[in-house]
């Protein structure tokens, strides 16, 4: 099944850079837990391919704007990483882009339970890159993850909430990275 994902990254360093105007964070969700696929998963916003869309440039402005309301005027394509295969059958195409400064967050509470923001800098830094491994029915599966401590608002170090980044979206960041590093 066709589907696109917004690889959203925001401006300076919302995500606890401390308004670092150099810095950029990447715009990740929370799915609610009563929808039919990956349910309560942290995810990019996007979804499957409609027909009247005309490419997954368009599929994944469209659910961005759907999910988060993010409108597209705030959004620059920058291009799009190879598309990823899932074990679900989804064939997703990430479309990476800048968000310019005065977007509004205006999350789809039918699709996304919380939004947040992740320093772009922590994902890329490959010690945050956990592989994992798991025999299924004799095969060997593999994925990876980014458990992100999210420090807390009030600024105090403990306790925080642990984000929980893995499968689909662990892969298309390690592939961004990958890119990144060559």
């Amino acid at each position: 099944m066709p589907a696109a994902v917004l690889l959203p990254l925001l401006p300076g360093g919302e995500a606890g850079g401390g308004g670092d105007d150099q810095a950029l964070d990447v715009l990740l969700t929370q799915r609610t837990l009563h929808l039919s696929t990956h349910s309560g998963q942290i995810a990019f916003p996007g979804g499957q391919v409609d027909a009247a869309d005309a490419s997954a440039v368009a599929t994944a402005l469209r659910e961005a704007e759907e999910e988060v309301g993010l409108e597209r005027d705030f959004v620059e394509v920058i291009g799009t990483l190879p598309t990823y295969c899932t074990g679900t059958r989804f064939a997703i195409t990430p479309v990476v882009a800048l968000v310019r400064p005065g977007y509004a967050i205006r999350p789809n509470p039918q699709e996304v339970d919380d939004v947040f923001a992740v320093p772009l800098a922590w994902l890329m830094n490959p010690a945050h890159h956990r592989r994992h491994a798991l025999r299924v029915q004799g095969q060997r599966r593999e994925w990876y993850s980014m458990p992100y401590p999210e420090p807390r608002q009030d600024g105090a170090r403990e306790p925080h909430t642990e984000r929980f980044i893995w499968g689909a979206t662990a892969a298309m960041l390690r592939n961004l990275y990958r890119l990144l590093a060559a």
